[in-house]
């Protein structure tokens, strides 16, 4: 067993959790972003072109900006991680890996923003409307390649069982987005919160667990608490994605940077929605035959308002708490101390009590 240690680099006692987690952002940011332009840059000028302006870093002209990254949370789940159970060298060996996490998940919103048409990301146009399908999606692709060559070039003892793990994950990762797919052409009543729920744990939480398992292995952590970390940040990630669904219905789009409505229009399954369908409610036989509808925008709101008098609202934020128990059974499991767990425990309620 690893020991456990207390790093002051990622995690102050006495601060609130939001606080702490947003200094635990900044400070991986400042680890993680000259990897990741490192990684970037070596790529052909077509795709590094398509890639920094994603990253929000250049306009769509090549000239220099200073956009949204993007919050940085898998990078510092491996780094907290790394941090909680190593200390503060597991935390510096971990800087390579966690950036290849990041690379992954950037692969995937790439990949994501083309197969869901979304048109906006981080409160710009999407690298495909500008771009192009094909050049969007190769531009992913290299960036997934890239992710694993970090890992693979990295001499950390740890590196060759991280890329195993990192390439499953990214295996999961697309079976989640597959099964997301291949729900969107399901009758409502033909969808199962079941169904939904793995699907959901497969494309958000998978990645989750998967960045902290891998700063367990950075900090030499055994089987047990690596297996520990992965079911902390699986856990964890289903509270993120019960609680995005939430903000994806009811958030502000001038804080999400994305346009309400876009995953009723189209007709996704997501966690409130599917919960209001099985509610077996008027409301939930309303937004039924809403569903059933092509997508017209002036049944924006009464849809919205169907899946929350159907309890779709309300299920998820219950839900979205009992996840986050869970997940500190987990994390209890892996770092029994709370004082070297603080890190990670306000990285958790941070991504779970978001409003953008």
């Amino acid at each position: 067993m690893a020991t456990p240690h207390t790093d002051s680099t990622d995690g102050t006692p006495g601060l609130p959790d939001a606080q702490e987690a947003a200094e635990i952002l900044a400070r991986t940011r400042a680890a993680v972003d000259p990897e990741l332009r490192t990684a970037v840059d070596s790529l052909p000028a077509a795709l590094r072109r398509i890639a920094r302006y994603h990253f929000g870093w250049e306009q769509a002209d090549g000239s220099p900006a200073a956009g949204n990254p993007g919050k940085a949370v898998r990078p510092a789940l491996v780094l907290t991680a790394a941090a909680a159970l190593g200390g503060a060298p597991a935390r510096l060996a971990a800087v390579p890996a966690a950036a290849a996490v990041e690379l992954v998940h950037n692969f995937t919103l790439l990949h994501d923003d083309v197969m869901d048409r979304d048109t906006t990301r981080r409160h710009r146009p999407t690298a495909w409307t500008v771009f192009g399908v094909p050049d969007a999606i190769l531009a992913g692709d290299a960036l997934q390649a890239v992710a694993h060559r970090l890992l693979a070039e990295d001499p950390h003892p740890a590196a060759t069982a991280a890329a195993a793990r990192l390439a499953s994950c990214v295996v999961e990762l697309c079976a989640g987005q597959q099964a997301d797919t291949a729900l969107e052409g399901c009758a409502p009543a033909e969808v199962t919160l079941d169904e939904v729920l793995a699907m959901a744990e497969a494309k958000t939480g998978a990645l989750l667990g998967c960045a902290c398992a891998i700063g367990g292995l950075y900090a030499g952590g055994s089987a047990d608490e690596v297996e520990a970390l992965d079911a902390f940040g699986r856990e964890s990630g289903l509270a993120f994605q019960l609680i995005d669904d939430v903000i994806g219905l009811w958030g502000d789009p001038g804080r999400t940077g994305k346009p309400a409505g876009a995953d009723l229009a189209a007709r996704k399954k997501t966690l409130p929605v599917v919960a209001a369908l099985s509610s077996g409610t008027p409301a939930a036989g309303e937004l039924a035959e809403l569903y059933e509808a092509p997508y017209d925008k002036g049944d924006l709101e009464r849809t919205v308002q169907a899946v929350e008098r159907a309890g779709g609202r309300d299920w998820a934020q219950v839900q979205a708490a009992d996840r986050m128990s869970r997940a500190m059974h987990e994390l209890a499991r892996a770092i029994p101390s709370p004082e070297s767990a603080g890190g990670l425990l306000a990285l958790a309620e941070y991504v779970t009590r978001r409003t953008s």
